[in-house]
């Protein structure tokens, strides 16, 4: 299996050899309070896929963007992501893990906590096509 971290040369030339990225998306579901940063699970993932949910682009395992909406109690997650092929798997995985862990210390030291309810593979939508158009570019 090739290591998702990738050499300045590979990021520069936008990929490993001949190998193309290709948009995914992964959704999830969460119980959280109405009160607490809704923008915490996403800063989550960035966190687990980048190191740090601050950082200078472009992200070093797999461009991608979360985004967060109330459906009934719970607080829907979709997380587009755009990578090679054989990478689709590991980068789920992370996904679910940042999730699965529950909680985020934020800049400001409040920990925002939350319950993951379940997560899958979900279809990038039309809407979400030119996003993730832009985040291959990345």
């Amino acid at each position: 299996m090739r290591p998702l971290c990738r050499s300045l040369a590979e990021v520069q030339t936008g990929g490993y050899g001949d190998a193309m990225k290709e948009p995914f998306a992964h959704q999830a579901e969460l119980g959280m309070q109405r009160t607490a940063d809704t923008a915490a699970p996403g800063a989550a993932v960035t966190a687990e896929l980048c190191g740090h949910w601050d950082h200078r682009p472009p992200c070093p395992v797999a461009p991608h963007y979360s985004s967060a909406e109330w459906v009934g109690d719970d607080l829907r997650v979709r997380t587009l992501f755009v990578v090679e092929p054989d990478g689709e798997t590991e980068v789920r995985q992370r996904i679910d893990g940042a999730l699965a862990r529950g909680e985020l210390v934020g800049p400001d030291g409040v920990t925002t906590r939350w319950r993951l309810r379940w997560s899958s593979a979900g279809s990038v939508t039309a809407e979400e096509a030119g996003h993730a158009r832009r985040l291959s570019l990345s």
